[in-house]
Formats: C-alpha cells, structure tokens, sequence
C-alpha cells in the first residue's frame, strides 16, 4: 500500500475504462486484423516451403529460441509467423485488463476476450505439433481452422464492442424479415463447411510447407468440386441477404455486411476458379486464404447481424 492507501493495481483499475470507449473497440479491430494477418502469414509459411523452418519447437533450433542466420528467408518466414501470436496474445491481454471494469457488467465481451487469449497459446501448440509431426497435412488443417475460429471470435468482439449485436445493441433499428436470421445463419454454416473441405483440399494438393512433408492422398480434382458445393450455397445466401436488405430498407449495418459478403464472395469465386485452371500458383492460393479469412468474417457479421435485429 502506498502513502495514499491506495495499492498500485487499485490506481491502474481506476485508470481502466468504465464504459465501451475507443480503446476497448481499437483493441477489439486489432484482434480481428490480428487474427487475419495471422492466417496470411502462416500461408506463406507454407506457400514458400518454409514450414520447417524453424525445425523444432518451442525452440527455433535446439540452440536457439529466434531463427539464425544460417537458416537462410525460411527460418525468417516461420519465426516471424511464430512472433505474430505472441503479438495477438498481447492484444488479447490488453483487450482483458481494458475490460476488468467491466467484467461482471459486459460479461460478453469479457468472456469473447478471454476466449481469445486462451485459444493462442493453444494454437501455439498445436503449431508446434505441425512441426513434430513434419507437417502432417491433418495437423496443418487444424492449425488453420482453429485460426478461422479465432477470426470468427474476433469478429463476434467487434459486433459487440460497437453495439451493432447483443444486449446492448440499438433496439430501435429498422426491422428485418423474419426469414432472414435462418437463412444468414445457414450462410455462415455453408461458409464453414467450404472452409472445412478447403483445408482437405489443400491437404491434397501440392503446397505442403516442405518437400518431404506427407499429403493426405485423396484425390484433389474430386475435393476441389465437393469443396464448391458450400461455396456456391454461400453465393446464394450472399444474394439473399442483399435482395433481403435492399427489399427492407435494412438498417446501414446490415446493408453493407450483406453487400460486403457478396463482393468477397465472388472475389473468392473468381480466385478459386482461377487458380483451379491455372495451375493452383501459389500467390493466388494465399490471397484465397486471406480472402477466405474475410469472408468468414463478413459470413458471421451479417448472420450476427440478422440474428440481434428486430423482426418484421
């Protein structure tokens, strides 16, 4: 205790918001860039061969925790990607102590925060398993899902953090047809099943991360056509949303979602297809995984958008 009676940690609370301000919701924009930025990296972790660039773990090497010199752009790569989720789990901390006021009052947002914070460092280990497994293509795609959970979570925080979704939200927006929360709702579940069949069909394919690394022998022309099926699914409930949106003069949040899902939906279209006849380049499969990223998050925000708005 200091001369005042008051101890450090009770003058730091003091400091910390009492309210949703403009540093809980900038925290809240940094984990869902974050979480993005994070699925682009580890891309070109794998896009580049560099998945067994850092050869052990926790270590880089058995001598060293940061990659060396000698290892050459892919020890870079890898250990960069590494770094990135120290950054995110130090987001996440500041997101919790920005939100200690707040716990018990926003239990939303505490508990969105607090399941970011506990997803990173396990997928730090399961990061780690990929490369103890020599990046067993099975392994890799839950590194990557897990990564597309945490977006999802992200983008949760977000809506919330704003008050575009949830208890706190403005209740006296325009209301939405009755058929448009299920309808979102079976979007965002089409999205995530093609994400899911994505990851099988990469596993196929032949961007592993290393030279040696297993694939998971199946065939990936037929994957590659199952993997379609959601995504043609989410196409058309990307053009439901909007129909829904322009037919009910929809509040603005929900208008841009819903336009914004079909933009990125048919850009992952046009990218899917492309690199499907061309080859399956490699600068082309990262930007469908980043762009895969902002689609499940648009996906989410305009299913969690439908789901909170009044009904018509």
């Amino acid at each position: 205790m200091t001369a005042t009676g008051h101890s450090p940690l009770t003058r730091l609370a003091a400091r910390l918001p009492r309210a949703v301000d403009r540093r809980v919701r900038a925290l809240s924009i940094a984990s869902l860039i974050g979480q993005t930025v994070l699925i682009g990296t580890g891309g070109a972790v794998r896009l580049t061969a560099s998945g067994l660039g850092c050869p052990t773990w926790p270590r880089c090497t058995a001598e060293s925790l940061a990659a060396t010199p000698e290892m050459g752009i892919h020890g870079v790569i890898e250990f960069g990607n590494r770094l990135l989720t120290f950054a995110l789990a130090a987001v996440a901390l500041a997101m919790l102590v920005m939100l200690w006021n707040l716990r018990k009052e926003r239990k939303d947002l505490f508990w969105l925060a607090a399941a970011l914070l506990g997803s990173i460092p396990a997928q730090a280990v399961i990061g780690g398993i990929t490369v103890l497994t020599q990046l067993n293509p099975w392994v890799v795609g839950l590194h990557f899902l897990v990564s597309m959970a945490l977006v999802v979570v992200a983008m949760l925080l977000v809506n919330r953090t704003f008050g575009r979704t949830g208890r706190f939200m403005d209740r006296t927006l325009p209301a939405l047809p009755g058929a448009a929360a299920p309808a979102a709702i079976a979007t965002a579940a089409a999205a995530a099943a093609a994400v899911v069949l994505g990851v099988v069909v990469t596993g196929a394919g032949p961007h592993a991360g290393d030279a040696d690394a297993p694939r998971n022998g199946l065939d990936w022309d037929l994957f590659s056509h199952i993997h379609a099926v959601p995504a043609y699914l989410v196409l058309f409930g990307a053009l439901f949303a909007v129909w829904t949106a322009v037919r009910a003069r929809a509040h603005g949040a929900y208008r841009s979602g819903a336009v914004t899902l079909l933009v990125l939906t048919l850009l992952q279209a046009a990218l899917g297809i492309t690199q499907y006849y061309t080859g399956i380049p490699a600068l082309l499969v990262g930007t469908h995984m980043v762009v895969a990223a902002l689609l499940m998050a648009a996906a989410v925000n305009v299913a969690d958008l439908a789901r909170h708005s009044p009904r018509a």
